[in-house]
């Protein structure tokens, strides 16, 4: 065990390796999760990587599958549904909280990471870390630990999704819009046109998945 870090540590450490892993679709749903060869990739020892994954099994990441052992989670069509009709729910009221409670350099902060996304369109795997991004800051301005958890929660469950549907420039700028129009109702605390700018863009959002979906 590395000097100073506690078995604790390492799980920690280990669990996030695993859940960067799983959002940037390096461990796909279907990869089979095996002890030996994450904790040669990782450089992590195997205790550690089976108190990871015992914990992504607890958080619904992964499952077990007759003859295969642990393996990433793939989401049904109607759980994909379920996801994003959940996700319009929790990201207005996100907004709409923001609208009220978000600082200035709370606003200043997204309005640069939006201006970064569109710089970086061409880029999928930068725009997607960007976009992210943007989604956690925005839940961090909402100022109610009991809303951040469920879309901590949630956020997770979203790496289970596959490729970004970022992909494309178009979807890119169109996001980009989507995410001045919150932040045009936030900064002017006009919560109702917060909250619903908000639903059309997770809308739009989902629209985008299924299409990457149906051609997958």
């Amino acid at each position: 065990m590395p000097k100073g870090l506690s078995k604790t540590s390492l799980s920690e450490v280990a669990y996030g390796h695993l859940v960067q892993a799983i959002k940037t679709g390096e461990l796909g749903p279907g990869t089979r999760m095996r002890e030996v060869e994450l904790a040669e990739r990782f450089g992590i020892s195997r205790t550690p990587i089976r108190d990871a994954i015992l914990r992504l099994e607890a958080e619904g990441l992964i499952t077990h599958q007759a003859r295969q052992g642990a393996v990433v989670r793939s989401l049904s069509h109607r759980e994909v549904m379920e996801l994003y009709e959940m996700r319009q729910v929790l990201e207005g009221t996100a907004a709409r909280n923001a609208s009220v409670h978000a600082s200035e350099p709370e606003r200043n902060e997204l309005e640069c990471l939006n201006e970064l996304m569109r710089e970086s369109a061409g880029d999928p795997e930068k725009v997607a870390d960007i976009n992210r991004r943007f989604h956690a800051v925005l839940y961090e301005c909402s100022h109610n630990r009991f809303l951040l958890l469920a879309l901590e929660s949630m956020a997770n469950s979203m790496a289970l999704l596959g490729p970004t549907t970022l992909a494309s420039t178009e979807r890119t700028m169109a996001a980009a819009c989507e995410h001045a129009d919150i932040l045009k109702a936030v900064a002017s605390g006009r919560a109702d046109q917060a909250e619903q700018a908000a639903r059309v863009h997770i809308q739009s959002a989902q629209q985008a998945r299924l299409e990457l979906l149906r051609n997958f």
